[in-house]
């Protein structure tokens, strides 16, 4: 299904009656609406299920990436495209950069959000830094080009396996689906990763102004004090895999953290230069958000990776009822 919202063509799946219990799905980087469906199969069909490609993803126009709005573009088009479907307060769940995207949702446009879900969410004070610079050519690249081979650790395929899931088993008859959704990502300054702008300081580079890792970087998307701030708090229910390599305190996609192990070189040290915390920044959030008359809880998949949904999918979906 095609709707027009927000001046964009937006793709999305969906599924169920105009007046079942709505929920909208919200994808990271890198994948679709359709990164959704091992878990889409296990909800109950009486649900209005909508699950968008994000712009520059899936089927969904490719349009520009502002990076100085943060992840606030997304955010928009996900209001509009509600708007557009008529589709009361939803219950939300945004799988890591979909978690942002998610969070931005709930503190532009709160009358739209019954609850909120975050799977392996980026942190609230953004995810690493550098921005595009920091993102490895090789992997955007093989994106471009289709590469479906698997044959180098920085192909699309080998990363769904070794970064999306701490058990490549895990991903079943779905991979080749979900391969897809990772290579339907558009490439270049606009869209992913973004505009590359070199820097004096370690590690070389900063963030842009245009693009998705840009629009990420902290410099560009820090959320953490709206959403303490936020009055009508909705019930966060925070889920992660404890063999995360993404969203984690010892991040494989920190470089920071990565200089302090040596892999990257001429890293300063931790004063200067300190790893990103990610799990311990969104709990101590999270902490004040109840502190604050919200509330929440943290459930952790033990053996799971960056996506629980596709780990374990009826667990998942057992969470998502206790919700709905």
């Amino acid at each position: 299904m095609k709707v027009t919202a927000h001046g964009i063509e937006q793709n999305l799946l969906v599924r169920g009656p105009l007046d079942g219990p709505p929920v909208l799905l919200v994808h990271g980087n890198c994948s679709s609406g359709a990164f959704w469906a091992p878990l889409v199969r296990h909800l109950p069909e009486d649900w209005r299920i909508v699950a968008p490609d994000l712009r520059g993803y899936g089927d969904t126009e490719t349009a520009p990436v502002d990076a100085t709005r943060g992840l606030k573009d997304f955010a928009d088009d996900l209001a509009a495209l509600l708007d557009a479907l008529a589709m009361g307060p939803a219950v939300v769940v945004g799988h890591s950069m979909g978690g942002g995207v998610a969070t931005q949702l709930l503190l532009d446009h709160p009358e739209k959000v019954k609850a909120l879900i975050l799977e392996s969410p980026l942190s609230p004070y953004g995810f690493g830094a550098g921005g595009a610079g920091a993102v490895n050519p090789d992997f955007v690249a093989a994106i471009a080009a289709g590469d479906r081979s698997g044959e180098a650790p920085t192909s699309p395929r080998a990363v769904l396996r070794t970064c999306y899931v701490a058990d490549p088993a895990s991903l079943g008859d779905d991979e080749e689906a979900l391969l897809d959704t990772v290579l339907s990502t558009a490439t270049g300054e606009d869209n992913y990763p973004g505009d590359a702008v070199s820097a004096e300081v370690w590690p070389g580079v900063r963030a842009g102004t245009r693009g998705v890792a840009n629009a990420m970087d902290p410099g560009h998307h820090n959320v953490a004090d709206a959403l303490v701030a936020l009055t009508g708090k909705p019930p966060i229910t925070w889920v992660r895999g404890d063999e995360d390599v993404i969203v984690s305190d010892t991040s494989a996609f920190d470089l920071a953290y990565l200089g302090k192990l040596g892999v990257v070189p001429g890293w300063p040290g931790e004063e200067t230069a300190p790893p990103q915390p990610m799990v311990r920044q969104t709990r101590e959030v999270l902490d004040r958000y109840a502190a604050a008359g919200g509330r929440y809880r943290e459930i952790t998949f033990a053996g799971v990776g960056h996506s629980p949904h596709i780990e374990r999918p009826e667990e998942f979906a057992r969470i998502l009822g206790e919700i709905v």
